[in-house]
């Protein structure tokens, strides 16, 4: 796909138990165009998250290459990869990672404050995001005012705010019921769509998976069409 704004080609990860070693990845191969949703299934310890972690430049692959919008990313410094990273990637996770002691708007922000760039443009764009994620009226809510299901919002919020070229999202309803799970897959779809961001979605639902433009399964080490 030669427009592919993220690829992996024979990626390998392994891990050692004890005397054993466990190969989670043997070879694996991805490759997203840009605007794209890609849901990804596989059982319990199949490797879901280490993909994304390799995808993300989190951890490093024992072999195989990985590529941002054309880019070789393997064998990058971890400085190197962080910069681009902040850039490039936004990131949801199962645990949402916001900070306690800041409220929704200022949650949205510190992916621009890290980077140095925030401003009255900046908070801007901030709200109308937690606009668009359904959060009018919680800007200044802190997250223990929040339900579980706004502050995963908030964190798709966030992961929009330096208008990144991808999401990487880690099982983002594993702590949700159904109704809300639903309803917050449906705002990731909905934001990704709208700013033509790629979406890799990692989940445990089918339902959510096959929302996405594309599914796959992640099975003994490799990447197949579902």
């Amino acid at each position: 796909m030669p427009d592919a704004i993220l690829n992996a080609a024979a990626l390998r990860r392994s891990y050692r138990s004890g005397d054993r070693v466990i190969e989670v990845l043997r070879g694996a191969a991805l490759t997203v165009a840009p605007g794209e949703s890609v849901g990804i299934r596989g059982e319990s310890g199949s490797g879901k998250t280490t993909l994304l972690n390799l995808l993300a430049g989190l951890d490093a692959s024992e072999g195989g290459e990985i590529g941002w919008a054309g880019a070789r990313v393997t064998g990058l410094s971890r400085n190197a990869l962080a910069g681009l990273r902040a850039r490039f990637l936004g990131m949801v996770f199962q645990a949402y990672y916001l900070i306690p002691e800041l409220d929704a708007l200022a949650n949205v922000l510190m992916a621009r404050r890290m980077l140095g760039l925030v401003d009255t443009a900046e908070r801007d764009r901030a709200w109308t995001l937690l606009v668009r994620v359904g959060l009018a009226e919680r800007t200044h809510h802190l997250p223990s005012q929040l339900s579980g299901g706004e502050c995963q919002r908030v964190a798709i919020a966030r992961a929009l705010m330096n208008q990144p070229r991808v999401i990487l999202a880690d099982e983002p309803t594993g702590n949700l019921d159904e109704h809300t799970g639903d309803a917050v897959i449906d705002v990731l779809l909905g934001t990704c769509a709208e700013h033509g961001t790629a979406l890799v979605l990692v989940t445990h639902n089918p339902q959510h998976a096959a929302k996405c433009d594309r599914q796959l399964r992640l099975h003994d080490g490799v990447l197949k069409e579902i």
